[in-house]
């Protein structure tokens, strides 16, 4: 049994795998490499805390519980060269099988890219991980790669598809994960609380109308009439406030509930929900659709020609309002 990484935990020996030779790894093969972590043993490497919090807080396609303890999440995976498939993450074993060419590595899961490597599911030996030399626009990067160890051979491992064009590392593989990762399985949970929440605080309102508010009721009271006095109504104007408020309210719950579960170190709590990318970026396009959307001529004047200010200077500030409008989504 190996390894560098037997089945989802880093591991080295006394010559690191990092310095290893990589001729034949685009291929999906290295016989050195394969000979001698697929094949042979290695000692425990030291623990490093920075991956191990790592490891929890990126997004996954399970809940890790405890040592040894896995709550699966459904997988949905296509890849064209094979089609769709789809299960729990428990059929990979922990990172022990592979299941028609994928694995779960880190709680992710990759694919064996290499047409050779057998369907169905089959055992593998662990998984290796190295780093190798990219040219990238005329510079040398290092790139983390990880090989799944099969029968003594090693296979490379593709990660997900993802759209970023590249911009943050990602880009087009051999396939797509449509999976209900820890993220989203999260978010889909604050958004049924929050209906739950809201069904009943409407509820109470209805009931109670003409009295003083109590149980949910009352406790949410506070954060309405917050929002409502020191936020819409100061900034948007009283005449126009009620037309954004379900709006703002809703960024405002929702994204206090996830970051409030993420503070919860354990199931179904723990999802890093706010630290992906693709959450904020969401949130901020429809900020930025309902804003300028929305926006009267008062609005495009201040951006395009600020009254009150001399000419010569609006010719200077209307290029840096206008490229506002779109950084400010970006520093969301």
């Amino acid at each position: 049994m190996l390894a560098a990484q037997d089945h989802g935990q880093e591991q080295s020996g006394d010559s690191t795998h990092e310095e290893q030779d990589s001729h034949g790894s685009e291929a999906g093969h290295d016989e050195g490499l394969a000979h001698s972590y697929c094949g042979g043993h290695a000692e425990d490497g030291e623990y490093d805390p920075v991956t191990t919090v790592m490891e929890h807080i990126a997004d996954a396609n399970e809940f890790h519980v405890w040592k040894g303890v896995h709550i699966p999440l459904p997988i949905i995976l296509y890849a064209p060269a094979q089609g769709w498939t789809t299960g729990l993450s428990s059929m990979f074993g922990h990172g022990h099988n592979a299941v028609d060419g994928y694995v779960l590595n880190h709680g992710r899961v990759n694919r064996v890219a290499d047409p050779s490597f057998p369907k169905g599911e089959v055992h593998i030996d662990g998984i290796l991980h190295r780093k190798e030399t990219v040219e990238k626009g005329g510079k040398a990067e290092e790139k983390d790669v990880y090989f799944a160890c099969y029968e003594g051979e090693l296979y490379k491992l593709d990660k997900p598809s993802t759209v970023d064009g590249g911009f943050l590392g990602g880009g087009i593989t051999s396939f797509y994960d449509f999976s209900i990762t820890k993220n989203v399985f999260s978010m889909i949970l604050a958004s049924l609380l929050l209906i739950w929440l809201f069904m009943a605080v409407a509820k109470g309102y209805k009931e109670n109308e003409g009295k003083a508010p109590s149980g949910i009721q009352s406790f949410m009271e506070v954060f309405f009439v917050f929002i409502r006095d020191e936020v819409t109504k100061p900034m948007i104007g009283e005449k126009h406030y009620e037309r954004f408020q379900p709006f703002i309210m809703t960024l405002f719950f929702f994204i206090m509930f996830i970051n409030l579960m993420g503070l919860v170190p354990f199931f179904p709590g723990g999802a890093n929900i706010t630290g992906n990318l693709a959450v904020t970026l969401t949130l901020a396009v429809f900020t930025f659709l309902v804003t300028n959307l929305n926006g009267k001529k008062d609005y495009w004047e201040h951006v395009f020609w600020m009254p009150g200010i001399p000419a010569w200077v609006k010719i200077i500030l209307t290029p840096v309002e206008v490229l506002s409008l779109f950084i400010k989504p970006f520093s969301l």
